[in-house]
């Protein structure tokens, strides 16, 4: 479960609520008063209708069947705790590395048929199969151009409700207050303003709230997750194609460490040498 957007999210509403209902006065006894009645005064079925109800057919107006078919398949990744770790796909590269010098590129089929991601797998059939260095890299780099294109077609779904929603609050807004002004009498007064004051500027909060506490931070993590994926997946073309270049697996492993971070390089390399002392360890005591 990804506990970061829960908390953001979960804590951001929990935060806008406590402020509807808390009361301020530091000259006043009490300094603080919490009145859970207030939320009443910030629901209204008419503002919902519109502010909810026009962002989805706006949405649903705008993006085909299949992809808002995708909804629950994006929410469950993003509530998901499984990333695409750059480490694992670089041990496993050195590792195929090793066996290429060894025996060969053609040992690399077993292996590939092993490999659980599909771009991996496709990417070793497709050096053992002996084609082209500059034919592979260019399918595999058009492969993630336009796997990257898919995730910024998804994010960009989220990106429209959260530019409609506030859009659609302010017309809400529009619509209380020509109401509130029709209904009006100038000669007897009207004892309804600030109530109707209060509904059309209720719109406009709802169209913040779903814009900024809910469809943005959904298009924000769908776009991270994308840059994970597309790292890894420069980090398995770079490997493959080293790999049918016949280049040394150390060198290859430090070669490859410079798409992370330096604090990520650090720790690969030390778990690294680590491995490497423990099976230097278990050596001497099988010579022993």
């Amino acid at each position: 479960m990804n506990l970061n957007y829960i908390i953001g999210v979960v804590g951001a509403l929990a935060v806008c609520l406590f402020g509807m209902i808390t009361t301020i006065n530091l000259g006043g006894s009490p300094p603080v008063s919490v009145t859970p009645k207030n939320l009443l005064n910030f629901v209204d079925p008419a503002s919902i209708l519109i502010t909810i109800g026009c962002t989805i057919f706006v949405v649903v107006a705008s993006f085909p069947g299949k992809m808002l078919k995708e909804i629950p398949k994006h929410i469950k990744i993003i509530l998901s705790t499984k990333r695409f770790d750059p480490i694992t796909y670089i041990d496993q590269l050195v590792e195929l590395a090793q066996i290429a010098r060894k025996n060969g590129l053609l040992s690399l089929e077993e292996k590939a048929n092993e490999q659980p991601d599909p771009f991996f797998k496709q990417a070793i059939m497709m050096i053992v199969d002996a084609y082209d260095p500059d034919k592979v890299r260019s399918i595999l780099e058009n492969d993630i151009e336009c796997m990257s294109a898919r995730h910024d077609d998804a994010a960009a779904m989220y990106d429209k409700a959260s530019s409609v929603a506030p859009a659609f609050g302010m017309v809400g807004t529009l619509v209380g207050l020509i109401n509130m002004l029709k209904g009006m009498n100038l000669e007897e007064g009207s004892t309804n303003i600030g109530s109707d004051m209060g509904t059309a500027l209720i719109t406009t909060l709802y169209g913040c709230i779903l814009a900024h506490m809910f469809f943005g931070p959904i298009a924000t993590q769908l776009r991270n997750r994308d840059e994970e994926e597309v790292l890894c997946k420069m980090i398995i073309v770079e490997g493959v194609m080293s790999i049918q270049a016949g280049e040394n697996p150390k060198f290859l492993r430090e070669r490859l460490l410079t798409y992370m971070e330096q604090m990520q390089r650090e720790l690969a390399s030390g778990e690294s040498s680590e491995g490497g002392k423990k099976s230097r360890k278990k050596a001497k005591k099988s010579d022993q």
